[in-house]
């Protein structure tokens, strides 16, 4: 009793104390003031209680030992039963006195304390002073005039089923599963009554009276109330639709009329996703869908309305709303709690896009020469700048992992797993091209633009990726090499030394043994000299590769520095040469000819 007490005029005296915490530093000093004041008051009385209680403590011990003593007199010994009684009578009065001095101290707090009235639709049954564990009195009061709306509400409430149990310290007043309210010592010293279970008794048939006589004056209302709301739900249900289906046509109809303006097609940088014929009749296709999906959300939030208003179809009108309100409260309590993870994932999404933009304008830089790294050549630069943002984007990748949402399920394990061995069984080759390609970007063993020969294959170089490279023909073939049988072949680069050094061009003759081969070298170099494309700076020079049986090899090697024109160089390089000894009347013996005649006229054409 004395800890009740207690915290009463804490709460009390906390509530004092809010009330002008937002008053000017005077005000405030006087609240200081007196709550110091009321303080030293709560001391008092709680001083005054422990002695009332041990007084009272004492005054029960003695009064028990006075009645053994008086059963142990005997008759005769009437004066000592009578000092005993009076005794008795002595401490009766002091606890009588105690008690009336509690009342008195709990009257003077109630003056100055606020109570809060039960008044469930504006009808007055009683006050509740003081809170229940840290449910505050204001709160309490609102608790209870809620949960008798409910009992009010409910069509099947049997005032027999209002009963009290005691729970915990507490009469707790229940309506089946429903607390209605509860009662403690500390609500009793603050009425009338001195005993919990009689103020649950009142209060008890108070709510059952109260919540009788209101459905009693209410259910013919209600009944034509419901039926009432039933047409007005319906009446603005039809209005909704007819309100839906103007603004549909509206919209369709504005689209129609600015079509030339609005519906354009849609494209992403050069790649028309939906062409202009197609734009608008999507976009009515997709108001007509609108349409529906409103006119089918109407028609179902309509009907929990209608259910909800009849006790017999209100549990048709709950389930009804669950199927909708649930998974939407899980969908947004879902977003609210990812919404961390979101911004987490936008963070290092964002770091990882400028740290990329960084690393390519370093490529960019080295490429163009204005950046010189040593040891490192301008054209590694965006291979190598590739590779880095495949790797800092891969190590973006696994960072964000454990964010996404369903990381940590087991079918985002399975599917992992899944995709881990397609790909590991499907992209060997492809791995193998990747590693090749990396080789031979730093092995350098050619570049876009460079004449070569992979293989059986000769052209220019036109493009070079992780995977493959692509080489184009004289015949302007394009075709496609595997990087990984460049890395595993030969490589021919006529473009490398041509820069420097010059390309050689060479070509073999055989001629007979009766021409001079001074005269013969003097024919070829003139040939050469006279062909386009050779780079006369450097003097062509020849060969006498063999000394056959019927004839001499004479190999003619001329130097050029275009060796994307090796074909038509070449081509005018044998003209010449056929040209030169056919005016020296030279026979070239390439290579079935031999120099004695059978009598058949010479090969060499007229003039």
């Amino acid at each position: 009793m004395k800890k009740i007490f207690f915290l009463l005029v804490l709460l009390i005296s906390a509530q004092i104390s809010f009330g002008q915490s937002e008053s000017d530093s005077t005000e405030t000093t006087e609240v200081e003031r007196k709550l110091n004041s009321l303080n030293q008051q709560l001391n008092t009385y709680e001083r005054l209680l422990k002695q009332s209680n041990q007084k009272r403590k004492q005054d029960s011990l003695a009064r028990v030992d006075l009645m053994k003593r008086i059963q142990l007199l005997q008759e005769n010994d009437k004066v000592s039963q009578t000092s005993l009684r009076q005794q008795i009578k002595e401490i009766e009065r002091r606890d009588s006195l105690r008690n009336t001095q509690q009342k008195q101290r709990i009257l003077e707090l109630r003056s100055s304390t606020k109570g809060y009235k039960v008044e469930p639709f504006g009808d007055s049954l009683f006050t509740i002073f003081t809170k229940l564990g840290p449910v505050m009195a204001e709160d309490r009061a609102s608790n209870v005039i809620e949960k008798i709306e409910i009992l009010v509400r409910d069509d099947y409430f049997f005032a027999d089923s209002l009963l009290m149990e005691e729970h915990e310290g507490t009469i707790d007043i229940m309506y089946k599963n429903l607390i209605v309210t509860s009662i403690s010592d500390w609500d009793a010293l603050w009425v009338d009554g001195e005993n919990k279970n009689s103020l649950a008794s009142i209060y008890q048939g108070l709510i059952s009276e109260y919540v009788i006589s209101t459905r009693n004056r209410s259910t013919v209302k209600n009944i034509a109330a419901r039926i009432g709301l039933v047409f007005l739900i319906l009446g603005g249900v039809l209005l909704i639709l007819y309100f839906i289906r103007k603004l549909s046509n509206g919209v369709q109809g504005w689209m129609v009329l600015n079509k030339a303006k609005f519906f354009t097609g849609f494209k992403i940088r050069n790649f028309e996703m939906l062409p202009p014929s197609l734009h608008l009749d999507v976009a009515i296709r997709s108001i007509s869908v609108l349409k529906w999906g409103f006119y089918a959300l109407v028609f179902y939030l309509s009907l929990p309305l209608i259910f909800g208003l009849f006790p017999f179809t209100k549990g048709w009108a709950q389930t009804l709303l669950d199927w909708i309100l649930s998974p939407a409260k899980n969908i947004w309590f879902s977003f609210w709690s990812y919404l961390p993870n979101i911004f987490t994932i936008a963070v290092i999404y964002l770091i990882t896009s400028y740290l990329a933009k960084f690393l390519k304008f370093i490529a960019v830089e080295i490429e163009s020469s204005r950046l010189h790294v040593p040891g490192f050549f301008p054209d590694w630069a965006m291979p190598t700048y590739r590779l880095v943002k495949f790797m800092v984007y891969a190590f973006m990748i696994v960072m964000i992992y454990p964010y996404l949402p369903g990381s940590d399920s087991d079918i985002f394990k399975g599917v992992s797993v899944f995709i881990g061995l397609i790909v590991s069984f499907g992209s060997t080759s492809a791995i193998a091209n990747a590693v090749a390609g990396l080789v031979i970007t730093y092995m350098r063993p050619f570049r876009v633009g460079d004449r070569v020969k992979i293989g059986d294959v000769t052209g220019e170089i036109v493009e070079k990726s992780l995977l493959v490279t692509r080489v184009r023909t004289p015949k302007n073939e394009d075709i496609t090499v595997p990087n990984s049988a460049i890395l595993t072949g030969h490589t021919v680069n006529y473009t490398s030394s041509s820069r420097e050094l010059g390309l050689i061009l060479h070509t073999s003759v055989t001629i007979g043994y009766d021409v001079p081969w001074r005269k013969v070298h003097e024919l070829l170099i003139e040939a050469a000299v006279a062909t386009d494309g050779v780079n006369i700076s450097k003097e062509p020079f020849v060969l006498q590769t063999s000394l056959d049986d019927w004839y001499v090899s004479y190999q003619l090697n001329a130097y050029t520095d275009i060796p994307e024109k090796m074909p038509k160089t070449y081509s005018e390089l044998h003209a010449n040469i056929q040209d030169k000894f056919n005016d020296a009347g030279i026979e070239i013996m390439s290579p079935h000819y031999r120099a004695v005649r059978d009598g058949n006229p010479i090969t060499i054409p007229p003039k």
